[in-house]
């Protein structure tokens, strides 16, 4: 098969969706399939099919045909900024993708509702749509727009409808939907009602050994003699909780000393963060590490994985550390319980507590048995858990599904 690995965020990119997909074309490929990957460029600025290296810049295409497309879809974006932002974005990703040229392929694997709902408006009638939803968007963004104060409420219920629209979309315009677990599937039959038959539930799955094998990829950090690691990884943004980890490391500080902690990832809070851990005087004790490629040799000598998110789906970071043999501590909330049996595999935490933050931590450096049995168990699950076999056999199982219902149609 000819597959296109579709995604409405920025590719190259810290994050588990940019993962998947590298993880996924390359096992698809070593079956046999031909796979590229399409996504916004930097900045937005371009649509790239980024392995052929063929992309399309804004400027190329806007102003005159994006006016065309909003006139075409009616929709009241002049009266909520952020509808206006994404409708604009989407409008581009949709000419962008159009311009690219959606042909030649078989199967087209969406990773989020924008992307799902931009190509099946211009997808061929012999193509197919997978999706595979990473995570409740609507949820993401009412929480991260529509709690602003700076907003009328009319523009909270046109945003808030619109963007629950969008989801409903999103998750029934494919062919057939991937969900990873039965939290996101509750939330889409329950609160979006999406039919129960549209939606596939299982895990994305981990190429494993490509993972340890990088361990051995020693690079200049060193952890200090006299002091456990503590680390987190990935993006720096408002819904990763990092703030909250910043927080209960101050706690920890009043009473101990003998940690440091490394923030591995880059995003949009990374200023606030470095400043807020500047203001607490933990200068000495947190490094922020900015983007790395070798993140697989930095867990292997650490000592606990902390993730504080206040929303999640199905983190990779904390299958990365599971296989690492890590300790880890996670909130409690959306798929994170579905992959840590609290005090077996893991620790789970309420989601924004710092002071149950901070007993977790302090637990974990203070005994250094049950610290390397949670490792140890979860290196255990996660080595035949997150199978990449089982899970990219499953994934095209799905394609095939897919190509049945184009072909029955």
């Amino acid at each position: 098969m000819k597959i296109l690995l579709a995604t409405f965020w920025e590719t190259p990119h810290v994050g588990g969706v940019w993962n998947y997909m590298q993880q996924l074309k390359d096992k698809l490929e070593t079956l046999g399939h031909e796979v590229d990957f399409l996504s916004f460029g930097e900045n937005h600025e371009f649509v790239h099919i980024i392995n052929e290296n063929r992309k399309i810049y804004r400027d190329a295409l806007l102003p005159k045909n994006i006016s065309i497309l909003m006139d075409q879809n009616y929709l009241p974006i002049d009266k909520d900024p952020v509808i206006h932002y994404y409708e604009s974005r989407c409008n581009f990703f949709q000419l962008g993708a159009n311009y690219l040229g959606l042909e030649p392929y078989d199967v087209i694997h969406t990773q989020d509702i924008f992307s799902t709902v931009c190509i099946n408006r211009i997808r061929s009638e012999k193509t197919a749509l997978v999706a595979t939803l990473h995570g409740c968007v609507a949820h993401e963004l009412k929480s991260a727009y529509y709690s602003s104060k700076t907003l009328k409420k009319s523009f909270t219920k046109l945003g808030c409808d619109y963007f629950n629209q969008y989801e409903y979309e999103g998750a029934t315009s494919a062919d057939c939907t991937i969900v990873a677990n039965e939290w996101m599937r509750n939330i889409l039959t329950d609160e979006f009602k999406v039919p129960k038959e549209q939606l596939s539930v299982f895990h994305y799955g981990y190429d494993t050994e490509s993972f340890l094998k990088r361990v051995e990829e020693k690079t200049e950090i060193q952890r200090p003699a006299d002091k456990k690691v503590i680390i987190y990884t990935g993006r720096l943004n408002e819904f990763k909780g990092v703030h909250h980890l910043i927080g209960a490391l101050s706690e920890l500080k009043k009473t101990r000393n003998d940690w440091v902690c490394w923030i591995v990832g880059h995003g949009p809070k990374e200023m606030d963060l470095k400043n807020k851990s500047k203001a607490m005087g933990l200068e000495s004790n947190v490094a922020f590490m900015g983007r790395r490629d070798d993140i697989p040799y930095l867990l292997s000598i650490s000592d606990i994985f902390v993730l504080p998110t206040l929303m999640e789906n199905q983190p990779l970071s904390v299958i990365e550390a599971q296989i690492s043999g890590k300790a880890v501590i996670a909130s409690d909330v959306g798929g994170v319980p579905e992959i840590i049996e609290h005090g077996i595999t893991g620790v789970l935490t309420p989601a924004g507590d710092e002071q149950m933050l901070t007993i977790h931590i302090n637990y974990l450096l203070e005994h250094e048995a049950y610290r390397k049995s949670l490792g140890l168990n979860a290196k255990k699950r996660g080595m035949d858990h997150w199978s990449p076999d089982k899970a990219v056999h499953k994934v095209l199982g799905v394609y095939e599904n897919a190509l049945c219902k184009k072909r029955n149609k």
